[in-house]
């Protein structure tokens, strides 16, 4: 019986290097593609983040845009109509450069006021409510006149929140119409 007494060569030493199997490991053009892959990925989420906070923003300056031209119109909503005492609070709502055109029964003039957002400091955001109100006369088949009037609130705002410290000037619009208060037939104008 014969025994061999050497020691067994590692797994690869008898092989040539070409059919040799890579060992673990990275090539350095693997790293750099792979570490490409995962900064355009978290990019791409931070960017969305990003965005989603701006426009976030935005949408709360809208809203308290919103909620101011909505003060002028429950100011008005409050006022007393009554057309069979003369009476019209419509038309005195206090407002700057307020001016009434009789031709055309329209009342017109501005407000502002202080966005209701979060602030830091003295970066208080204004606002401006162009508000217009103008009374209008129904004539239907049956000789009924209808008197309304339209209220209109424009509600002006600025916005730099979009990175280029530019200023952006946005726009919330409020319509409503008012009635008299009084809902005798008599007093709203009901023809012969």
């Amino acid at each position: 019986m014969r025994f061999n007494l050497k020691q067994p060569k590692p797994l690869g030493e008898d092989q040539p290097k070409q059919g040799r199997k890579r060992e673990a490991g990275l090539t350095l053009v693997e790293v750099v593609v792979s570490v490409a892959i995962v900064a355009l990925v978290f990019g791409a989420i931070l960017n969305g983040y990003i965005s989603t906070a701006k426009k976030i923003e935005w949408t709360g300056y809208s809203q308290a845009a919103q909620s101011l031209g909505l003060q002028s119109v429950e100011q008005a909503r409050g006022a007393v109509w009554d057309i069979a005492m003369g009476k019209n609070q419509l038309t005195n709502i206090t407002l700057l450069s307020s001016s009434w055109n009789e031709s055309t029964k329209t009342y017109s003039g501005f407000t502002t006021n202080v966005l209701d957002v979060p602030i830091k400091g003295t970066n208080v955001v204004m606002a401006t409510n162009f508000i217009t109100i103008q009374q209008i006369n129904i004539s239907g088949s049956t000789n009924v006149q209808i008197l309304l009037q339209i209220m209109r609130v424009d509600t002006v705002w600025p916005f730099t929140g979009w990175g280029n410290n530019s200023i952006r000037y946005y726009t919330n619009s409020i319509g409503t119409y008012f009635a008299p208060d009084n809902r005798d037939p008599t007093t709203l104008g009901v023809g012969s």
